[in-house]
């Protein structure tokens, strides 16, 4: 009897270990949202403005006064301000102005990273600035042919700026400004 009653208890006990073992509970980690964009697709924009530009096909185009342009992305609630505007022996001071601009941002920005772009076929020359941080704007450049054009544009968010959340449709809408500012050609 006490062999039987070993084995029963020994059997109870293999029979609580073979179905108590199971992997331990981890929790899920965290995880993060992600935004898939479609292929950007450019078509050429020209209107009677003095210049041109190819443009994501995604995006939608409103002028406003004096050849300036608001291009606006619904889906992600960005939109590029560019202005146009006439060099007449002020380049010095469109310049300054500009630039000034483009470091307001200094107060928030982590860093501003400045790309120099020259295309002397096109007689295009400028600046693209990448405002890192929680700036209000993450991208800007200015574009000139020096004698007789003036180009600025910027991105901004109509939402609070916190640069991690906005990373991935700021990255998207920068990469369209950055072909915008490539190929500019003067009329």
């Amino acid at each position: 009897m006490f062999k039987k009653t070993i084995a029963f208890v020994v059997l109870v006990l293999m029979s609580f270990l073979s179905f108590s073992c199971k992997d331990d509970v981890m929790p899920k980690p965290s995880s993060y949202l992600r935004l898939d964009y479609p292929e950007a697709k450019y078509v050429n924009f020209e209107n009677e403005c003095p210049f041109a530009f190819e443009m994501n096909s995604e995006a939608v185009i409103k002028g406003e006064k004096d050849c300036g342009f608001t291009i606006t992305y619904p889906k992600m609630k960005a939109t590029i301000y560019l202005t146009y505007k006439p060099v007449n022996d002020n380049i010095n001071k469109l310049l300054r102005d500009a630039q000034k601009l483009t470091y307001e941002h200094v107060i928030k920005a982590d860093d501003i990273l400045e790309q120099p772009y020259l295309n002397p076929q096109k007689k295009v020359f400028g600046m693209f600035y990448q405002v890192d941080g929680n700036a209000a704007t993450n991208s800007q450049f200015y574009a000139t042919d020096s004698i007789k054009h003036f180009v600025t544009g910027s991105i901004y968010f109509y939402a609070k700026p916190n640069f991690d959340s906005i990373m991935p449709a700021a990255s998207y809408v920068k990469n369209d400004m950055q072909r915008l500012m490539e190929t500019l050609k003067w009329k």
